[in-house]
């Protein structure tokens, strides 16, 4: 495979350039890795100057409930994606047990249910560190949904390219989660031993 050819999703297993794939998907997820504590940052000091955030233990679960919607909001997209694509395409219209997607509904569905795994993770870990924290601390859960959407938004349009067009979006939607239940496992401890 030449290194000018654009990649495409559904490549044969020995089409795909498996040094380039992974040489993007480490450059991708290394750039997210340093994105998004820089929005973490940026945003525990911008936004309280704008927000107040809840300090009791019933308004942080609350909040993070509240953001969780965004994630929630981005499934149902896909999920509004998904149905409506097949009630236009004769090869889909009798479902996912009728056979494999078509080319023209496939993306959508993966996309459906990648967002549907990556919904469940940051869900979890909003109501997790909400639990934990309180105040300015909070500022991280928008910025992590706000990441959420964004890369949820890149990877959607980057699919069609293959791993290198996707992997830019699927890092930024997984990287606060992916910093983000360790610092719950720690506050964990810390709360426990204190």
């Amino acid at each position: 495979m030449g290194t000018d050819r654009q990649p495409h999703f559904r490549d044969s297993p020995d089409q795909v350039d498996m040094v380039r794939a992974e040489r993007s998907i480490r450059v991708s997820g290394m750039l997210s890795f340093l994105i998004v504590p820089a929005l973490w940052a940026l945003g525990y000091w911008l936004l309280p100057l704008r927000f107040s955030f809840p300090e009791t233990l019933a308004g942080q679960l609350a909040f993070s409930v509240q953001v969780s919607s965004v994630v929630l909001f981005c499934v149902l997209v896909a999920v509004g994606m998904v149905s409506t694509g097949r009630r236009f395409s004769p090869e889909d219209i009798g479902g996912a047990a009728a056979g494999p997607p078509s080319e023209r509904l496939a993306i959508k569905v993966a996309f459906l249910q990648n967002t549907l795994e990556q919904a469940v993770l940051a869900a979890g870990f909003y109501v997790a560190f909400a639990s934990l924290v309180s105040g300015p601390w909070l500022s991280i859960l928008p910025v992590s949904a706000a990441c959420f959407l964004v890369g949820r938004v890149l990877f959607y349009r980057g699919y069609v390219k293959g791993v290198e067009g996707r992997a830019f979006g699927m890092t930024l939607t997984m990287m606060p989660v992916i910093l983000g239940y360790p610092v719950v496992f720690v506050l964990m401890v810390i709360n426990v031993l204190g």
